[in-house]
């Protein structure tokens, strides 16, 4: 039996709440396991089938780590001038893999530049015990099942952190994606009244300011 392990992410694109990201460690005979249960990329998958396959995976799986990246630390790299967006889920995933010491990881990559990206995390985790190979490919949680299994670990969590913001504040958002009409209501009304659950550095959230200022501006 080899230990392998998967890692993705929920939450890359909204500009109110966090980015979830999850590493899960299993043996790579219990691919087959997983498989028969289902389990795929979490965007194949209803809410209630992610429910329950969440709570199959908790049990079953080896080990698992969650890091849940908040707002201010998602601005905080993405007003700095040496990181990105990337750069911080690669970061995230160097955490992820030396808890974890797989043999074998499977990594959903965010970046067009996967040579880069996988340099990058090879160089990282070169010392790390145990970790002999990195496969790196674009949507990885729909082709590996290993990867799917954090890619549901991960959007279920996020939806719960985003049920916990609105049952914080008594709110109701949306899906906190831009493309949401009513997170575009909502941002454009309350952006300066809970600020944060935003992710200033979203261009949706910077347009809305701007706005406002140019409205401002434009009454004198």
């Amino acid at each position: 039996m080899v230990l392998i392990a998967g890692v993705d992410e929920a939450g890359r694109g909204p500009v109110i709440g966090p980015m979830v990201m999850v590493g899960v460690l299993i043996d790579d005979v219990d691919e087959i396991l997983l498989k028969s249960w289902g389990v795929k990329d979490s965007k194949k998958l209803s809410p209630i089938q992610r429910e329950k396959l969440y709570d199959q995976l908790k049990a079953m799986v080896k080990n698992y780590v969650v890091k849940i990246v908040s707002p201010a630390e998602i601005d905080k790299t993405l007003f700095g001038n040496d990181s990105n967006l990337n750069w911080l889920e690669a970061d995230k995933t160097i955490e992820i893999l030396r808890e974890l010491k797989p043999k074998v990881a499977f990594i959903d990559c965010p970046s067009t530049n996967i040579k880069a990206y996988k340099t990058y995390l090879e160089k990282a985790l070169e010392n790390t015990k145990n970790i002999k190979k990195l496969v790196v490919e674009h949507k990885a949680d729909d082709t590996y099942v290993v990867a799917s299994a954090a890619s549901i670990i991960a959007k279920t969590i996020r939806e719960n952190e985003i049920m916990k913001l609105k049952k914080k504040y008594k709110i109701e958002f949306g899906s906190g994606y831009p493309s949401d009409p009513r997170t575009k209501e909502f941002l454009e009304k309350n952006y300066m009244k809970y600020p944060e659950i935003f992710r200033k550095s979203w261009k949706s959230y910077t347009n809305v300011v701007e706005g406002k200022k140019q409205k401002r501006l434009g009454e004198y």
